[in-house]
């Protein structure tokens, strides 16, 4: 969750990996659908790519005057048949792995992005939040919890934490204090983003969120952090499907029109990539 356009401005290598999902429970707790995912030891290719947002080019789209493709869970991206509707099948997981590579995001992020989605959508069903718009924030915030050369592990975590610059004013940086006493970000003289959607401490206070129903909120783990992002989003009854409430939310998220053109960009994408994808 970055205050400023310059405050994600970042530099380094990260490791692509394809992370395979062997099963995937389903069950409905809380009003909302739950995952607990299972996978495979996560194995990183020699393949690298910069981090993050440097060379992601941003969408040529006037700011406010469209919504990227809203392809959803509950809708076109599993052939119409949702995992609310299907207890004990392993449609999640089965989508992940379809869709990771023709998105190029690793799996166990999808179903932290899917599994927010659902969460979000069964909670506040008027926001439309789509799993797409969680993967394009979620690219360019850490490169799906990969961002420094970590490695997204099968618990929803990365290899190791993913912290961003102190929040100390300097130049393109906004000054934000300490909030948390360094507990989530270990820096007690001032705030820095956490995680794969780089919350600030502040903020995260009042959006933790527990996505994988553990007990505990951690901004470090993808489906917390990716369920946090969801409701964040979805603040104030927002419709994330319509053009005004989609650029609403992101430039929410970063006051940046080219940080939102990038989001764009990556949300569209991924959800057309993943149009072709059919589930069981």
């Amino acid at each position: 969750m970055r205050t400023t356009p310059q405050t994600g401005s970042k530099q380094g290598t990260a490791v692509l990996i394809r992370l395979g999902v062997t099963a995937v429970v389903l069950a409905v707790a809380g009003g909302g659908v739950w995952l607990v995912a299972k996978a495979s030891d996560p194995v990183a290719s020699p393949t690298t790519t910069d981090i993050p947002a440097l060379q992601v080019a941003a969408a040529q789209v006037e700011p406010g005057s469209v919504a990227p493709v809203n392809a959803t869970l509950g809708g076109g991206a599993t052939q119409e048949t949702s995992p609310q509707q299907a207890q004990g099948k392993n449609l999640l997981a089965e989508w992940a792995n379809k869709a990771a590579p023709l998105t190029g995001v690793p799996a166990r992020a999808l179903i932290a992005y899917g599994n927010a989605e659902l969460a979000q959508r069964a909670a506040q069903p008027g926001c439309k939040i789509s799993w797409a718009t969680l993967a394009g924030i979620g690219r360019i915030e850490s490169n799906h919890g990969q961002y420094g050369g970590a490695v997204l592990g099968a618990d929803g975590r990365p290899s190791k934490p993913i912290i961003g610059v102190p929040l100390d004013g300097s130049a393109g940086v906004k000054a934000i204090g300490d909030t948390d006493g360094g507990r989530l970000d270990g820096d007690p003289v001032t705030d820095r983003a956490v995680g794969p959607m780089q919350f600030i401490p502040g903020t995260w206070a009042k959006w933790n969120s527990d996505g994988n129903r553990d007990g505990v909120g951690d901004p470090q783990q993808i489906d917390d952090a990716a369920y946090a992002a969801a409701r964040y989003l979805c603040a104030n009854g927002r419709d994330m499907s319509s053009a005004g409430g989609w650029w609403q939310g992101i430039l929410s998220y970063n006051n940046s029109n080219e940080y939102a053109k990038k989001v764009f960009g990556l949300a569209d994408g991924y959800a057309k990539a993943a149009q072709a994808v059919k589930v069981s």
